[in-house]
């Protein structure tokens, strides 16, 4: 036989090589996990129509929202010393077109709604807290508190 004819014929020939033993390890290793979800799931399929073990389950308790003691007696003004607020001094309102406020000018003039004298509001985060009164002092804009405005039952307690 020839050179020629024996490459041939080991062309045609199927190859009878074995796999490496890494490759036959990681495959059977493959087909154990395999067949280890195929019996979980159909464990998990046959346990659906099984009603569930009713293990210590009791309901839930709401315990009572009673404090120790009540309040202390006196409470001191000192807790809201720090606490920041918003005050705003409105001297009064008007109604303006888009028009106008474009042409507004140095030195215009704005015509509001209260007149001079007329108490202004004081608010206090947006609510109105108070009225009073227009004062300079020092050469500094200062406001007189004439009237508080609020909850009777806030102004009533002494």
């Amino acid at each position: 036989m020839s050179s020629t004819e024996e490459t041939q014929e080991a062309a045609t020939k199927p190859q009878t090589a074995n796999p490496p033993a890494s490759d036959v390890a990681a495959a059977d290793a493959v087909a154990e996990k395999a067949a280890k979800l195929l019996e979980d799931a159909e464990t998990a399929l046959n346990d659906i129509d099984r009603p569930a073990p009713s293990a210590a389950v009791k309901p839930f308790q709401l315990e009572d929202l009673v404090g120790h003691e009540g309040p202390p007696d006196k409470c001191s003004i000192d807790l809201l010393r720090d606490v920041d607020l918003d005050l705003k001094i409105e001297l009064g309102r008007t109604h303006m077109l888009l028009e106008d406020v474009l042409s507004l000018r140095r030195g215009s003039v704005v015509t509001l709604d209260k007149l001079a004298g007329d108490p202004v509001d004081l608010y206090a985060n947006g609510r109105l807290v108070a009225r009073g009164e227009i004062l300079v002092l020092n050469d500094n804009f200062c406001v007189r508190v004439a009237e508080l405005v609020g909850s009777e039952s806030l102004l009533d307690e002494p």
